[in-house]
C-alpha cells in the first residue's frame, strides 16, 4: 500500500537549481510510485525581493550579489545546462533577472485551481529556456492562459494586490523555518532535503521515509 506524503517545495521562479530539484524530485517520484503517493505544494521564496520590475542584467547582478567573475559564472551556467539536459529540461540564455512577487501570486491561485505544477513548469520555461520576464503581467495572463487558467481572472489578480498577504505570510513562515536557500524541499513537515539534489539522493530519502512512517 502506498504511503501518502506531502511535500512542500519552496522555491523561486528565477532559480535554477530550483528547476533541477524538481524535475529530478519527479524522476524520483516516478521510480517510487509503489510505495510513495505524494502530492507537491509550491511555497514561495524570492531569491531578489527588493528587485526593481524592470529587473537587473544578470552578470552584473551576480557579481553584486555573489562576487562571481565571468569565468565562475560560465563554468556555473554549462554546468546548470548539462544537469538540465540529463533531466529533460533546456536551459536557454537569459540575460536579465526579475522580479518574481507577482509570478507567485498567481503560483498561489494556480494551486486551488489544480494547476501549480503546470504553471510552474511553464514559468520555468518562459524564463530558463525562452529568457522572458516571469514578472511581466502580459507574460503571466500568456501562461496562465496556455495551461488553463481563466486569463480574465489572471488579469484581474495581477492588476490588484489579490494574495499578496497570502504569499507574504508563507515566505516568512519558511524563513522563520529556517529556510533561507533554495530549493527547500520539505517532507510530511518534518523531514528537509536542500538544494537541487540527482534524483537519487530524493529516492533513497522518499523510501526511507516511507519506510519510517
Amino acid at each position: 500500500m502506498s504511503k501518502e506524503m506531502r511535500i512542500d517545495f519552496v522555491s523561486d521562479v528565477s532559480c535554477p537549481w530550483c528547476v533541477i530539484g524538481l524535475k529530478a524530485l519527479e524522476q524520483a517520484l516516478d521510480n517510487v510510485g509503489d510505495v510513495v503517493d505524494a502530492q507537491i505544494h509550491f511555497q514561495p521564496f524570492e531569491l531578489n525581493p527588493n528587485m526593481a520590475p524592470e529587473g537587473q542584467d544578470i552578470g552584473e547582478h551576480l557579481a553584486q550579489k555573489y562576487g562571481a567573475s565571468p569565468e565562475q559564472r560560465a563554468q556555473t551556467s554549462e554546468m546548470i545546462r548539462a544537469r538540465g539536459e540529463q533531466l529533460g529540461f533546456e536551459f536557454g540564455s537569459r540575460d536579465r533577472i526579475y522580479n518574481t512577487f507577482d509570478a507567485h501570486r498567481l503560483l498561489h491561485w494556480a494551486e486551488a485551481q489544480g494547476k501549480q505544477r503546470d504553471l510552474k513548469m511553464a514559468l520555468f520555461s518562459a524564463y530558463f529556456t525562452a529568457g522572458e520576464n516571469p514578472g511581466s503581467h502580459e507574460v503571466l495572463v500568456r501562461l496562465a492562459e496556455q495551461v488553463g487558467l481563466d486569463p480574465v481572472e489572471a488579469s484581474r489578480i495581477l492588476a490588484t494586490d489579490t494574495f499578496a498577504d497570502e504569499v507574504r505570510e508563507a515566505e516568512q513562515f519558511f524563513q522563520r523555518a529556517g529556510i533561507n536557500s533554495v530549493p527547500a524541499i520539505i517532507i510530511n513537515q518534518k523531514h528537509l532535503i536542500s538544494g537541487g539534489q540527482p534524483p537519487e539522493v530524493f529516492e533513497r530519502a522518499l523510501r526511507d521515509i516511507a519506510a519510517q512512517s
